[in-house]
């Protein structure tokens, strides 16, 4: 949910009182990682590009007023050449509009767009920074978009009377706005629109958060415990309008004396309570978090997805395919807007970047350890996302873009599809066997257990590499789970040698068969790569990082089993009953290469990128405590399989339901 800015350090180590230096340099780690947030730009200005802006455009301040009066801040660049008319570009953020008020802009908006020319557009969201009003994460959205309406007010009223104004009192307008932004700003967009201001021709939500229960805080239900010194930015209220953070003396409860490893840093602070009375006792946000567990009415308010019907601006949903935070977003938007407004131009694009990777150039593009290739995000931003709003805002003839631009992690190579999931991939099921074989569209032996003894006082790490506090982590997206396959606590299935590639393209699927002696737990499914031996180290790798068998994560995702039946009503297992528990991992387009191999792992904990289940099932995970943790043994069935590719629609349970909407476009 992040950006990193210059002038944002400044201002906050020009607003805190004396701070020990180690303090400062942790801080300056934490604001790097999120504290502006919205996206992940690299952080070194590019000064012929500030150059560029400052000689040809002209920068102002408005208060824009909406329909009950609030006044929203917002921040205007308008070209210097007054001779001809200009399409608008909005972004819509909590991370503060006013650092965009001394054209320093570093990567985003890219330098392509600057150079053809918008009106750019910068505003603070209700309640943030230089904005009226109180905030609210993930406002629930109101039925209707009436401007007459003083009361009912979201984040789709506010967008709209931001445009209404825009178009009557900026000068020099062609009366078309597009609207982009990165994470929450995605999100931001994606509600822009609902019920969409005629004069918005052209949206791109980029990494947008959907649904805090199924990405971003939660995945599927369970808490991202890493996200834990997040809550400092979003569950404080400011005080009249600001220009700096004030949630600063919030986030040193965490960085004061930052630890080394987080892993340890977590195990020792205990169960989640232990969080909510050292760090966020006062917090609104965490708050809500701890008091509404299950999928409830609280939540089911906040899915933005119902309400994304009848979408009439032209979108192009952008992602990264290791973004640990919000896949699910962009994935589940496009799916909604194509199955519910089956004329609406819908474009999704999904690139080898982890959170908002495609707002920065850093010359080779690597994940990690993995090298993709090179100039990845420029080809993407000049290629792509320039022609998309020139295209649909400045009238510009240009070949339209596919139904889906998406990047092959595996082959390291752009596909373009008709349809996403794509049609003319074939779909495999993989089945599990004796002696850890992984069977391509075999069936096994269905009566064969697999077992592991899960301790949540043991936890499996995230990584296999020590990584101190953080916010959300990236890099393990395509790490290498050499150390996981060793432990005990983790089933892991590999097929032979592939004599052939193979591709695996569209929606996965899990779908297990299990039994344990405890009354609750958490799954894991991993989607890895392994390399052949003798595969070549890359060169900008370290020394220590061997490629030769090295097992990449390719997709994994957590399901919390307590909702395996209902997000709403969660249940405990039946100590010994073989239960279903089925759910999907996020979509994938990987090619497995000839002398490869397939493997799934599987397994209960995932610390501390996600918090622990006690395996004693209790009401509220957030309030459990030390003696509700305890060993489980847990059995996977032959009987169990993973499917992917195509469009998947089983028997897990979902928020809502989209498959019988239409899918054929004009």
């Amino acid at each position: 949910m992040i950006i990193f800015d210059k002038k944002i350090e400044r201002w906050v180590f020009g607003s805190l009182p004396p701070i020990k230096p180690k303090t400062i340099s942790m801080l300056r780690k934490l604001i790097f990682l999120f504290i502006v947030l919205g996206i992940t730009t690299g952080g070194q200005a590019q000064n012929s590009d500030s150059l560029y802006i400052r000689e040809h455009y002209d920068l102002k301040e408005y208060r824009i007023p909406v329909r009950d009066g609030a006044e929203l801040f917002t921040v205007v660049y308008t070209p210097k050449d007054t001779s001809k008319k200009y399409p608008i570009l909005l972004n819509r953020t909590c991370y503060n509009a006013s650092g965009y008020s001394n054209f320093e802009i570093d990567d985003y908006p890219s330098k392509y767009l600057f150079q053809d020319g918008y009106i750019f557009v910068f505003q603070d969201v209700r309640g943030r920074y230089m904005s009226d009003g109180a905030f609210d994460n993930m406002r629930p959205n109101m039925p209707g978009n009436d401007p007459k309406n003083k009361s009912d007010i979201d984040e789709s009223s506010d967008t709209w009377d931001t445009i209404d104004w825009m178009i009557k009192h900026l000068p020099d307008n062609n009366g078309k706005v597009g609207m982009y932004g990165i994470s929450y700003p995605g999100h931001y967009t994606a509600a822009g629109m609902i019920d969409a201001h005629p004069a918005l021709k052209a949206s791109s939500p980029q990494a947008p958060i959907a649904d805090f229960f199924f990405d971003d805080f939660h995945h599927q239900g369970a808490y991202l415990e890493s996200y834990s010194a997040a809550f400092a930015v979003f569950g404080y209220q400011k005080e009249g309008q600001t220009r700096t953070p004030w949630y600063l003396d919030k986030i040193k409860r965490f960085y004061d004396n930052p630890p080394a490893d987080a892993y340890d840093f977590y195990l020792r602070l205990g169960p989640l309570k232990n969080l909510t009375e050292k760090f966020h006792n006062d917090n609104f946000f965490w708050k809500q978090i701890i008091d509404h567990p299950n999928y409830d009415e609280f939540w089911q308010k906040r899915n933005l997805l119902p309400h994304l019907k009848n979408i009439t601006p032209a979108v192009m949903t952008v992602g990264g395919w290791f973004d640990a935070e919000d896949l699910y977003g962009p994935l589940n938007i496009y799916k909604t807007v194509e199955a519910t407004s089956p004329k609406a131009k819908n474009t999704i694009v999904m690139g080898p970047w982890d959170h908002g990777g495609w707002a920065r150039e850093r010359g080779k593009t690597t994940h990690n350890h993995i090298y993709f290739g090179d100039s990845i995000s420029t080809f993407y931003q000049r290629e792509i996302e320039r022609k998309f709003f020139g295209h649909y805002l400045k009238d510009e003839v240009t070949d339209p873009l596919p139904e889906a631009y998406m990047f092959d992690t595996g082959s390291k190579k752009w596909e373009t599809f008709d349809a996403w999931p794509p049609k003319e991939i074939e779909a495999v099921t993989l089945y599990f066997g004796e002696n850890g074989v992984l069977s391509i569209n075999k069936p096994t032996n269905k009566q064969a257990a697999f077992e592991y003894t899960s301790d949540p006082k043991k936890p499996i790490p995230y990584t296999s590499q020590i990584e101190g506090l953080t916010f959300t982590p990236r890099r393990f997206m395509s790490d290498d789970q050499r150390e996981a396959s060793r432990r005990p606590d983790v089933l892991t299935f590999e097929t032979e040698e592939l004599v052939d590639e193979r591709t695996l393209a569209g929606e996965i699927m899990a779908k297990l068969k299990v039994s344990m002696t405890g009354t609750d737990a958490d799954f894991v499914v991993k989607l890895i790569d392994v390399y052949p031996l003798d595969h070549l180290n890359y060169e900008h790798n370290p020394d220590n990082i061997i490629m030769g068998g090295y097992q990449q994560l390719v997709r994994s995702e957590v399901f919390r089993g307590r909702f395996r039946n209902s997000f709403e009503k969660p249940e405990p297992f039946v100590p010994g009953q073989i239960s279903d528990i089925n759910f999907r991992l996020q979509d994938v387009l990987h090619t497995f290469k000839k002398g490869h191999r397939i493997m799934i792992q599987i397994q209960s904990t995932w610390f501390p990128y996600i918090d622990r289940n006690p395996q004693k099932y209790v009401d509220n995970i957030y309030k459990a405590n030390e003696e509700d943790f305890i060993k489980s043994t847990i059995s996977v069935y032959g009987s169990s399989s993973i499917q992917v590719g195509g469009v998947l629609d089983c028997c897990e349970p979902k928020p809502f339901q989209l498959r019988d909407a239409p899918r054929i476009k004009d």
